[in-house]
């Protein structure tokens, strides 16, 4: 059914039904909905969506574990999929292509950042997948977990054709939070890199440093993933656990990607940093973590912090993946399993990545 709305600047925008997988509350399970879309405008790209990555801030946010959910919430920033409309003034895409779609579906495009090619830092505030204000249609963004998305062509993502579809996903969130701050700290060849938890993130991580030169060493509680790690690339594993292993690179270890969302001791890490060595959280602990001063002072250390990049970023992560034919490991499953999925999740019960087969909602 067609259905004609209100946009921020009063135009009116006809949208169409959908279906979606969602929560109406932070105590409900997901269950599928009914979300409407916009019908494309003359810069927008519609996709059909084949796969959506299941990322941990899909859990945080259906369970308001960060606050402001708004409701009805349809998670999913991990987006891939078929083009199947376009707008008048695309010229990038056209239907039939694989398309791509991130943490974030528009912003400003006026601000220093924006133009920069900074969208994530946007000063008047980037509008994510979901869970923000939609200026189109009046209402919420809606995420992946859903038939079909609508997107200005400047946040639709090319996908390089010889990457595994399902698995290139996570890439979409899991891919760029890690290669934005491994760029951006010019890891290399010459670089002794540490990867501290092997999950979603750090996977990918250990995957990507790799690729850029770099020599990395995982640091992981579990002794069960020792063996993966040295698959997926790692050229030594700590268990950080032991004390004895922890201070095999003392002072060595020139970058520092920290993936843990839990809390953990962080200055057993800083330890582990030469002059000017820096230490950068990608994960997202609920509680802050003590910081001793002198583990930062003495060496001249950078404790720092990183999220995603911004486009023209993420498109370039995408073509560094695609010439390394580098992508997720990934669990997929079927929407009706999401909520198995998220208890799963909380128990660091998957290798690495879920990905839902975006049919099973179609046949649902």
């Amino acid at each position: 059914m067609e259905v004609i709305t209100s946009s921020d600047d009063g135009g009116a925008v006809r949208t169409k039904e959908v279906k979606a997988f969602g929560t109406a509350a932070a105590d409900a399970n997901l269950q599928q909905m009914s979300i409407r879309r916009r019908e494309f405008q003359v810069q927008d790209v519609e996709i059909e969506i084949l796969y959506c990555g299941v990322c941990h801030s899909d859990l945080h946010t259906a369970r308001n574990e960060w606050h402001g959910t708004k409701y009805p919430c349809v998670p999913g920033h991990e987006i891939v999929g078929k083009v199947t409309g376009v707008g008048g003034e695309v010229t990038k895409f056209k239907v039939g292509d694989l398309a791509a779609v991130g943490c974030m579906v528009d912003s400003c495009h006026d601000c220093d950042y924006c133009k920069e090619g900074l969208e994530q830092f946007c000063a008047a505030g980037n509008i994510q997948t979901y869970n923000s204000h939609d200026k189109y249609i009046g209402a919420e963004t809606y995420g992946g977990y859903s038939e079909s998305i609508v997107v200005t062509e400047d946040f639709v993502l090319r996908v390089p054709e010889n990457l595994d579809l399902p698995a290139t996903a996570p890439l979409l969130c899991a891919g760029i939070t890690t290669y934005s701050p491994l760029k951006h700290w010019n890891v290399g060849p010459g670089v002794k890199v540490g990867v501290v938890g092997l999950g979603g993130l750090g996977h990918m991580a250990v995957k990507i440093a790799k690729a850029m030169g770099a020599e990395v060493v995982v640091y992981t509680t579990s002794p069960s993933k020792v063996e993966d790690a040295r698959k997926l690339g790692a050229d030594d594993v700590v268990l950080s656990k032991d004390k004895e292993q922890m201070k095999r690179y003392k002072g060595k270890l020139h970058f520092i990607i920290d993936a843990v969302s839990a809390q953990h001791d962080i200055n057993s890490y800083l330890k582990l940093l030469r002059v000017d060595g820096s230490l950068v959280l990608v994960g997202a602990p609920e509680h802050p973590l003590p910081v001793a001063a002198f583990n930062v002072i003495t060496h001249r250390r950078t404790l720092a912090g990183s999220s995603i990049g911004g486009i023209k970023e993420t498109q370039e992560m995408l073509d560094f993946c695609g010439k390394h034919n580098i992508v997720s490991d990934i669990e997929m499953i079927d929407i009706n399993q999401i909520n198995e999925a998220y208890e799963r999740l909380l128990k660091g019960d998957v290798k690495y990545r879920f990905v839902i087969d975006m049919q099973s909602l179609k046949s649902g």
